[in-house]
């Protein structure tokens, strides 16, 4: 075996046992509304707040909580897994299967806070100084990448898009 094929093992073995050890309980208390810092201070395994925070981040992305695309006007969400069959013979196939999911909330906000981030931290960490510690948490902890995304418009992105606005 390679280097490069011995990093990604290993990479993809981490990736493994994180998610076995604290993947479940991760994004149960991301459903519970609690920041990457909140989670990663509760987890009985420990694991670095980087692992995390992609794990709630993938887990928001799946869910619909947030879309890199803008939704469509029935904000419903696709989401394609592959389901593994087995004929009489013995051979085993794979089947995508799309399935549309109904987010909770189908109104979303665009987001671009890893682009401000990105472009003026300094003054980014200002601006939401406005913020309550929890949604500053919140905002800080995730991983936002330099294109806008959307959020659902749930009751903290509300909050903290009000709060932001008043300044």
């Amino acid at each position: 075996m390679s280097g490069e094929q011995r990093s990604a093992f290993d990479h993809a073995l981490t990736n493994f046992i994180q998610d076995f050890a604290n993947g479940g309980a991760i994004r149960h208390l991301a459903d519970q509304g609690y920041t990457v810092t909140e989670i990663t201070a509760r987890l009985s395994f420990p694991a670095p707040g980087s692992s995390v925070a992609a794990t709630v981040w993938k887990h928001y992305l799946e869910t619909g909580k947030i879309r890199l695309e803008p939704p469509d006007e029935t904000g419903v969400l696709r989401r394609v897994t592959y389901v593994k069959e087995q004929n009489a013979y013995g051979r085993i196939s794979m089947r995508q299967v799309t399935e549309e999911v109904q987010p909770a909330c189908s109104r979303y906000l665009r987001c671009d806070f890893g682009k401000q981030l990105y472009q003026d931290r300094e003054g980014f960490l200002e601006k939401l100084a406005v913020l309550d510690a929890r949604d500053r948490q919140y905002i800080l902890d995730l991983p936002w990448p330099l294109a806008p995304v959307y959020h659902q418009a749930d009751e903290r992105m509300l909050r903290i898009f009000r709060r932001l606005e008043d300044t």
